[in-house]
């Protein structure tokens, strides 16, 4: 496999510190990125100490200057990036009528405007190298979600940017598709378990329950199907929605 360098957003915990492993052990050099600079440090420097090329870096998605100023920083220490995750997300769920204006903005800000900004800073340097690829993280909460019309909304919106990556960037080598994950094990789903009042254990039991395969799923399981659509062996792969959930959806 080709060393490439890549991005991935929100990698500081979760899905994003288990994809920013996997493509690491792919041989990848991985730029660990999250608003959280002291964890996104930490997990790049448990990659590099089990043999991985990792630099965690500090940013904003949703900000203008500090994407494209992580991006330049990025190219500068590990080489222009040809591979992009864009995994950066925070939840504000709450009911339409409890829902602020802020909430709403916040969780758009972060997951969308950051998927684009990203996404427009990279694209450059992948034109260049005529080759590149963009996985966005959406969610099985796209398809409609009671106590989560931002992040439904914000999700379903990753899948259309998808779709219009895949359009205007495929005649340069890059490709754009999406994973969308069902129940994981992670920290935000277990704020979730703490919000509304249930335990943890219990949480995680009913979801087991209600997939086909009787498991909730791991972040590893995410991050074995975002290594797929960066990996060689899927640039005829454009433009898709692949389900992580244990069971059909969509």
């Amino acid at each position: 496999m080709t060393s490439r360098t890549a991005i991935v957003t929100g990698a500081a915990r979760g899905i994003g510190a288990a994809t920013a492993r996997r493509l690491a052990a792919d041989g990848h050099a991985v730029a660990v990125l999250d608003l959280a600079e002291e964890q996104a440090v930490a997990t790049a420097e448990a990659i590099n100490a089990k043999g991985g090329k990792a630099v965690g870096v500090g940013a904003d998605v949703a900000d203008e200057a500090a994407a494209a100023a992580a991006v330049e920083r990025v190219a500068a220490e590990l080489g222009p990036p040809q591979i992009l995750v864009n995994n950066a997300g925070i939840l504000r769920d709450n009911l339409l009528f409890k829902m602020s204006a802020g909430d709403w903005d916040a969780v758009l800000n972060v997951h969308l405007r950051g998927a684009f900004l990203m996404s427009r800073a990279v694209q450059s340097s992948m034109v260049d190298a005529g080759w590149g690829r963009i996985v966005n993280l959406s969610s099985t909460s796209a398809l409609g979600n009671r106590g989560q019309a931002n992040y439904a909304a914000a999700k379903a919106g990753m899948q259309g940017l998808t779709k219009t990556l895949a359009i205007e960037l495929g005649r340069f080598g890059i490709t754009a598709n999406a994973v969308a994950p069902g129940f994981i094990e992670t920290e935000m789903t277990k704020a979730t378990a703490d919000r509304i009042g249930v335990p943890f254990a219990d949480f995680l039991a009913h979801a087991a329950k209600e997939a086909p395969v009787g498991r909730v799923g791991q972040p590893e399981d995410v991050a074995a199907a975002v290594a797929y659509f960066c990996s060689e062996d899927a640039g005829f792969v454009s433009g898709q929605v692949l389900y992580v959930a244990g069971g059909p959806k969509a």
